[in-house]
């Protein structure tokens, strides 16, 4: 990783983690992710965007397997996602063969500036609801 995008990973990584994150979980229409710790095996819930198509959510990673939540999906792909205050539970599969920058653009417009914006190596990821 060159040093810019290590310099921009983990100043976006640092704001979210003590700021961003904290407040949006807090939002009640705000959509979460909640994946199991793969270390600790404790429920982690972080701020998605992303969009319900029939039974799979759809969401893309800013930082691919770099994101703590993939690598929390890759250890555990069972998760619960809450949309519009309901919690739905499926399985996470992160799509590398997707195209990560045309998925955005069937997601929410603010979302996908953002992730865009600080993203530097995207990755789809579909959750297959079970309710």
């Amino acid at each position: 990783m060159s040093r810019y995008r290590e310099i921009k990973y983990r100043t976006v990584t640092s704001f979210q983690r003590r700021i961003g994150n904290p407040i949006l979980k807090r939002l009640p229409n705000q959509t979460l992710l909640e994946t199991t710790g793969r270390k600790s095996g404790l429920p982690r819930k972080t701020p998605v965007g992303g969009r319900r198509i029939g039974n799979a959510f759809w969401l893309v990673s800013e930082y691919g397997e770099k994101s703590q939540y993939v690598r929390n999906i890759q250890a555990h792909p069972q998760v619960r996602v809450r949309i519009k205050g309901r919690w739905h539970a499926g399985t996470a599969h992160p799509m590398p063969q997707d195209d990560a920058r045309a998925r955005l653009k069937t997601l929410p417009r603010l979302n996908s500036a953002a992730v865009r914006a600080v993203g530097t190596n995207l990755l789809t990821v579909r959750v297959d609801l079970t309710n």
